[in-house]
């Protein structure tokens, strides 16, 4: 037995393709509403088909991919929705942009402009943030492009912690880590600081820590903050004289009477310092140092200096408000390139000629000297030129004299400063030795060595002509910080 599908007397809802509700009374009326949709749909069809074959002269259609016409969209007033008025009156930009593009890039946008408490103003003022940073940070958030430059950097970063970009603020650590060196370090070490960057503040103490002198006699260290200075005044591993660290105390009190306006006399620099004068360790410095120096600085009082001077000479020392120990510096580290030395009747003789090395290392370290050998026929000196080069250029130069016993031990030679030599790029090291002719040298050579963290990689220079390689030869230690 059928049942009746389309009763007469029983309205009916029918969906079509298309999603629309049809309502017959009866089989003639569907079919005639069938009829007329399916009679519509094809026109559409037909429509659609056509307008696809009109060329459009659109601004979309050269750039078919989503992340190219977004990047169009990027300080662009095509259907710009809101307006920032960025950088400090008098010096601020007005520049264009996109709610839901910054929404999607930013939590801090995403609630400014679609959060509860959604701000309805089309012009939004951002006065502590660089222009040529926000256009930057903006960049990024419509086509994930970073263009970092040294002088914009620290800003960036600034906006990007501001409105939680995390990419952009870890571009801006590794931009500022790779651009980092002495002259740079303290200003660096404040900001990240500031920032609250714990792996670039490392990075900064590695480099204050081992070139302390070129950093702190740089003009950057008088560009930062009192509560800096007096972190790193109060740090025991710098690799500095106390008379040196006095000087650029000095230096940056001077810079910091300026930036507030005052006559840079004695008095205002002791007053700028405050109690940062006495974490200086002015007792560690010997009293030649203290008498040339601080006495004469007229920044201590005179009672203050008549104190120091009986704490020098006299038996019964007066208590004085500065501390007394000296500071512990960095230990030197050694990487020894050859298992076993030796000397022959005539081995290794001298005569102007050059001993040069090529290494690299895996981390970022600071070559401090140089370990060499010495006479075999007893107790000798020897005049030394001592180079590090990069790809040709020199970095460093000494020409120094050193005293051999005779034995087999090796003998340090110093470079002025530390020179900090970067990871994964040969350098070389060369020394041209005048004096005694015969010396110890070193054999059984090693290709690579491990050093503490560090692993060293020997290789053959052109430079050497005295007949030093890796297999065996003169500099037999590289003497550095890591």
């Amino acid at each position: 037995m059928a049942a009746e599908l389309y009763p007469a007397s029983t309205q009916t809802n029918i969906p079509n393709g298309n999603g629309i509700v049809v309502t017959a009374a009866s089989k003639k009326s569907i079919v005639q509403v069938t009829q007329t949709i399916t009679t519509s749909t094809a026109t559409t069809t037909q429509q659609n088909i056509n307008n696809n074959n009109v060329e459009t002269t659109s601004w979309q259609t050269p750039h078919p991919t989503l992340r190219e016409r977004n990047a169009l969209m990027f300080n662009n007033e095509l259907m710009a929705d809101v307006h920032f008025i960025v950088g400090p009156p008098g010096e601020s930009q007005k520049v264009p942009a996109h709610k839901y593009v910054l929404a999607v890039g930013s939590s801090v946008f995403g609630a400014m402009f679609y959060g509860d408490l959604a701000e309805g103003e089309s012009e939004i003022h951002i006065p502590d943030v660089e222009p040529a940073a926000f256009l930057i940070l903006l960049k990024y958030m419509y086509s994930d492009e970073i263009e970092l430059e040294a002088d914009t950097v620290l800003a960036t970063l600034y906006a990007a912690k501001k409105y939680i970009v995390p990419a952009l603020a870890k571009a801006c650590v590794n931009f500022l880590e790779t651009s980092l060196e002495a002259k740079n370090a303290c200003v660096l070490l404040s900001q990240s600081r500031l920032f609250e960057e714990p792996e670039l503040t490392q990075r900064c103490w590695e480099v204050i820590d081992a070139q302390a002198e070129l950093a702190l006699l740089s003009e950057g260290f008088c560009e930062i903050d009192r509560p800096t200075l007096e972190i790193i005044l109060t740090r025991e591993t710098l690799n500095i004289k106390e008379a040196v660290v006095f000087e650029a105390v000095l230096s940056w009190a001077a810079a910091e009477c300026k930036r507030r306006g005052l006559t840079p006399n004695s008095r205002n620099k002791r007053s700028v310092l405050g109690k940062a004068l006495y974490l200086v360790r002015i007792p560690s410095m010997t009293l030649e140092e203290f008498a040339d120096g601080a006495a004469q600085s007229d920044v201590l009082t005179l009672e203050e200096t008549h104190e120091i001077f009986l704490w020098y000479t006299a038996a019964n020392k007066p208590e004085l408000g500065f501390p007394l120990t000296r500071r512990k510096g960095l230990s030197p580290q050694r990487c020894h390139r050859f298992m076993s030395s030796a000397y022959r009747s005539n081995q290794w003789r001298y005569r102007g000629r050059c001993d040069s090395i090529q290494f690299a290392v895996d981390r970022r370290i600071f070559i401090a000297g140089l370990g060499l050998y010495g006479s075999s026929g007893g107790k000798a000196e020897y005049s030394v030129c001592i180079e590090l080069k990069r790809q040709g250029a020199t970095l460093a130069q000494n020409l120094t004299k050193f005293v051999s016993d005779g034995s087999s031990s090796t003998f340090s030679v110093w470079f002025e400063h530390p020179v900090q030599v970067e990871q994964e790029t040969f350098y070389t090291v060369s020394a041209v030795l005048d004096g005694n002719e015969l010396s110890y040298f070193g054999q059984e050579g090693m290709t690579e060595v491990q050093c503490g963290k560090v692993t060293f990689q020997f290789q053959c220079s052109s430079d050497s002509t005295n007949g030093t390689g890796v297999q065996g030869g003169q500099i037999p230690e590289l003497v550095f910080y890591a």
